[in-house]
């Protein structure tokens, strides 16, 4: 724990999806909310299909998802969320001719259901 998810649209050719993963893992690592980096579960997805409203003009977003074990405040989540949108935010040169949405929420993941193993190290 924690699982993010990153979606992001094809249109952003200077998004290094490795590289946005690390900055978001160290973001998360460096919050002091997780016991150890290895918990911490990150993937990224290229959305080749996607529409932003309504208008032609060309446009792309950059979606967070943080799914956490339940029981964290909302300050929390919220420092969470907006550490996340800071490390998007520099994450690179966004393209001048697109808008660009950045947006990160957090979840809550029932505390007493989630079951985990793992093996190895």
């Amino acid at each position: 724990m924690p699982h993010l998810h990153m979606e992001y649209t094809a249109n952003l050719p200077e998004l290094n999806a490795d590289v946005a993963l690390m900055r978001l893992n160290n973001a998360l690592m460096a919050s002091g909310q997780f016991a150890a980096e290895f918990d911490i579960k990150s993937r990224a997805v290229k959305v080749e299909s996607f529409k932003v409203g309504t208008a032609l003009g060309e446009r792309a977003f950059v979606h967070i998802k943080l799914a956490l074990l339940s029981g964290r405040s909302a300050e929390i989540k919220k420092q969470l969320s907006q550490s996340l949108l800071a490390v998007l935010q520099d994450l690179c040169e966004w393209p001048a001719n697109v808008e660009v949405q950045l947006c990160a929420e957090i979840l809550d993941i029932d505390r007493e259901s989630y079951t985990k193993t793992a093996f190895g190290h």
